[in-house]
Formats: C-alpha cells, structure tokens, sequence
C-alpha cells in the first residue's frame, strides 16, 4: 500500500478533438468508471478531478473536457489557459475526426505554445478505419505518444490518463516512443 502525501501536486490536461468522439465518455469511464450509451452534447466544458499514482508518487488531475462543436471554438480558448497537456481525441472509425487534429493541435497551441501533446484514437470497441494522414501528423509531430482506447470497455484508458499525468507533470518529456498502432 502506497502512502500518499499530504499536499499533492494539481495539473490542469484537456481533453480536445471534434464533437461525438467520446471525450466526456473516456473521462467519465476513468474518474467514475462508467459509460453510458447515449450522452447530451457537452455545453462549454465539463470537469473533473481524480488522483493518479504514478511511480514516484501521486499527482491529481484537473480534467477539462471541452465542446467540440466550431461554435464553441470562442469560449474555448479561454478554457486552454494553464493547461499542462492536451489530449488530441479522435474516433478510429471516422477519417474526417483524424483529419481535424491539426487544427486542434494549432487551436490549443495559439494560447498554451508549451502544452504537452499526446493522440488518443478512440473507439477501438468498432471497426477500425485506415488513417491515410497518421503518419503525415506523425512525422511533423515527432514527440507526440500515440494511444488507442475504448470508453466503452475502459480499454487503455487507465494507460492513457497515466500517461496524461506523465506529460503534464514533467516526468515524460520528449522526444517518447509512440504505443499502439493505427
């Protein structure tokens, strides 16, 4: 059994990508471990915080969720200040979510130049669609990690917010290996 400390360090990670690729469900499927079928549209953002035990110790995260709609594109960026790390959330079995990551790479960029990246494809649980662009966005973002989930069956979702917290709070820093395959 691990002690944890007293006072515990807080980090502030989004999760960003286009509306419909599960972000509010991979954050709910990590913090309360449940996932439901049907869910309302996030309005704005939605947050939570869990702790994480990482090998050196214990680190809390602030978790932002953010709408994913173009229309929320203005609230949003007022959300990104003081993010550590972002998660770049996109569905496997949507090309076009794929294609949209770089300009949520530029949107969180323009206000957190720092922020640590990392790219989550989401819902493994269905059939997979080839990503002709992957190794494009890849090859410009050579340190980004790369991991795939399931909200759904909670599939590397434990593995991807402990990463999340690695990046956010120093202990990986670039360049890191990419896990899993598109």
């Amino acid at each position: 059994m691990t002690v944890e400390p007293v006072s515990i360090p807080l980090y502030k990670v989004m999760l960003i990508g286009d509306g419909s690729v599960g972000k509010t469900s991979l954050a709910r499927q990590f913090c309360e471990h449940k996932f439901e079928e049907s869910r309302i549209l996030t309005i704005g953002v939605d947050f939570q915080i869990k702790k994480v035990e990482l090998p050196d110790g214990w680190v809390k995260l602030s978790i932002w969720d953010v709408a994913g709609q173009p229309w929320f594109q203005v609230v949003r960026e007022s959300f990104y200040r003081g993010s550590a790390a972002a998660a770049l959330v996109f569905d496997l079995s949507s090309h076009e979510t794929f294609d949209h990551l770089d300009g949520w790479l530029q949107e969180i960029r323009q206000v957190v130049p720092q922020v640590k990246i990392m790219v989550v494809g989401n819902k493994k649980d269905l059939e997979h669609q080839s990503h002709p662009n992957i190794g494009a966005f890849f090859q410009k973002e050579t340190s980004v990690p790369y991991v795939e989930t399931s909200a759904k069956t909670g599939e590397g979702v434990d593995e991807m917010f402990t990463l999340l917290a690695k990046l956010a709070s120093g202990r990986i820093l670039p360049p890191v290996e990419k896990t899993g395959q598109v």
